[in-house]
């Protein structure tokens, strides 16, 4: 499964799930300094800048989620249930119309309210955390420019993990070559006269 659409914070920070809040502080700060590092020596571009502050919002999200343990468990429970839900869906057979659509709905739900809490609510309230605002210089520009990016972001996790879904109307398409042929060549004639 690519998990990679439900933000694991852990990974990043290219950290094991469990780590202790110093080790997260530690990492957080070496990775924000490391991106500063690589953006001030590189031309800013309009992709670049939205990239940096993608990731800068990735990395301060991680710090503030991960160093609360109380967050942390919410965050970890939430994307823990996503999973499994999705896993249970694969499981459910393409013939069982009823069990899909039921399945869809929960999936919606908790995908949405998933990618609303821990994309970009999260990661703009990590933006006027005092630690996060210290260790990345994040500001109320940063934000304004970024809540466009965030919800961009959003839209495109949510839309990635609907195409790779088992949805029970999706058809495999047949075609009637002989009919097509039959107006591929009528078409030519006409072209030639």
């Amino acid at each position: 499964m690519n998990d990679s659409h439900y933000v694991d914070y852990y990974a990043v920070l290219g950290l094991e799930p469990g780590a202790n809040p110093g080790e997260i502080r530690k990492t957080y700060r070496k990775k924000v300094k490391d991106l500063v590092q690589e953006i001030a020596s590189t031309q800013i571009t309009n992709d670049r800048r939205e990239s940096f502050l993608l990731d800068m919002a990735k990395l301060n999200a991680a710090l503030y989620i991960l160093r609360d343990k109380e967050k942390c468990e919410a965050y970890s429970t939430l994307r823990g249930e996503l999973e499994a839900l999705e896993q249970e869906w694969r499981g459910i057979p393409g013939s069982d119309a009823a069990a899909n659509d039921r399945m869809r709905k929960a999936f919606d739900g908790k995908v949405k309210q998933f990618l609303s809490v821990y994309v970009e609510e999260a990661m703009l309230e990590a933006g006027r955390d005092k630690e996060c605002v210290e260790a990345s210089n994040w500001n109320a520009a940063h934000e304004r420019y970024a809540t466009r990016i965030l919800r961009l972001y959003r839209h495109n996790l949510y839309h990635d993990i609907l195409e790779r879904l088992p949805y029970y109307e999706v058809t495999t398409p047949t075609f009637d070559w002989d009919e097509r042929a039959r107006t591929v060549a009528a078409l030519l004639s006409q072209g030639a006269a």
